[in-house]
């Protein structure tokens, strides 16, 4: 008897630390029961995939196929064809934080490209209800759409309304998505960044005029009293320590990154201040339509921040370069 021939695809694998590949693995054909195939059309690289190929990611298990920045075509069924957004989080639907509808941060979460194998690839299986459909948008934007709803979230948490007076640590995709849905929620949007570059970058393609190197004295002016909110999407301990004092009375610190450090504050100065540290950790549904619905209104300009359109083949001999020159990028795609 003659066996039917496995069907591959090329897939975009993080090998080991300092090691990316492009690998023939074996092409989808069927999803488990409420799951469905999806044709990915477009690839975010995001700060975590950076990471992964740096050997800096905690819960990472090498080989892995990287990608959860995801668009693609239902392959099959009634939707056949459709673009959707993916949302790469796999909740497991029973734990308390599911039950109260907060599946970002269910205690088992699985997320695409991290925890178990990712888009960086031609199909992939994924839960029905973490495809949203992406009508009006261009695969690239779809692409998109999930980074800038973890900014979307964070805002969402913060409670940032008009007239509130906020500050952005760190320039970079994140924190460029935080402060985008900052000001559409009518704030005054100022970034801190170490690099000059990114500031210039944020100014002269993002309309943020109000840019702070981490040196430069905000203790004077109308900055005197701080900041309303301060969101940290820099991803270092010392820089969220840093970021206590600029808090305002009555005002919050929103942690978009994580770090692996225990971070330090004062705790007079803490309850002085009546401040607030919230979390903030992935996106929800609600997230990624808020996001989906501001680029069809213009809102958000996504071809300022597609840097580079890349196809896979040629990503493991780029993938050095970007990461050495992730400064000068906002979002690299990928096709597969």
């Amino acid at each position: 008897m003659i066996g039917t021939a496995v069907r591959t695809m090329q897939c975009g694998v993080c090998v080991e630390p300092g090691r990316m590949a492009v690998e023939a693995r074996p092409l989808p054909v069927e999803a488990p029961e409420g799951w469905a195939l999806v044709d990915i059309a477009a690839i975010g690289i995001c700060g975590t995939d950076y990471h992964i190929f740096e050997g800096k990611h905690p819960f990472l298990d090498y080989p892995r196929v990287i990608g959860h920045e995801l668009s693609g075509h239902v392959a099959s069924g009634p939707e056949e064809g459709r673009l959707v957004v993916v949302n790469p989080y796999v909740s497991c639907g029973r734990c308390r934080a599911c039950r109260q509808g907060k599946p970002n941060c269910c205690t088992e979460i699985e997320v695409f490209g991290v925890h178990r194998d990712g888009g960086m690839c031609a199909r992939i299986a994924v839960p029905e209800g973490n495809l949203y459909p992406a009508d009006g948008l261009t695969a690239e934007q779809a692409a998109m759409v999930e980074f800038l709803a973890i900014g979307a979230h964070a805002v969402a948490r913060s409670g940032t309304g008009p007239g509130d007076l906020v500050l952005v640590t760190g320039a970079g995709p994140i924190g460029l998505g935080t402060a985008m849905f900052a000001r559409l929620a009518g704030a005054e949007v100022h970034l801190m960044d170490l690099s000059p570059a990114r500031l210039g970058l944020a100014r002269d393609h993002f309309g943020f005029e109000h840019g702070h190197l981490p040196s430069d004295d905000l203790s004077t002016g109308d900055l005197a009293e701080g900041f309303d909110v301060v969101f940290d999407a820099t991803g270092n301990a010392r820089a969220i320590e840093a970021g206590f004092p600029l808090v305002a009375h009555g005002g919050s610190t929103v942690l978009v990154s994580v770090v692996k450090d225990d971070i330090r504050f004062s705790d007079a100065e803490f309850h002085k201040r009546e401040a607030r540290i919230i979390g903030s950790r992935n996106a929800l549904e609600a997230d990624f339509y808020q996001v989906m619905d501001a680029i069809r209104k213009g809102h958000i300009p996504t071809d300022a921040i597609a840097s580079l359109v890349l196809p896979l083949a040629k990503l493991p001999d780029h993938f050095p370069g970007l990461v050495e020159n992730r400064d000068q990028l906002v979002k690299v795609i990928v096709t597969p």
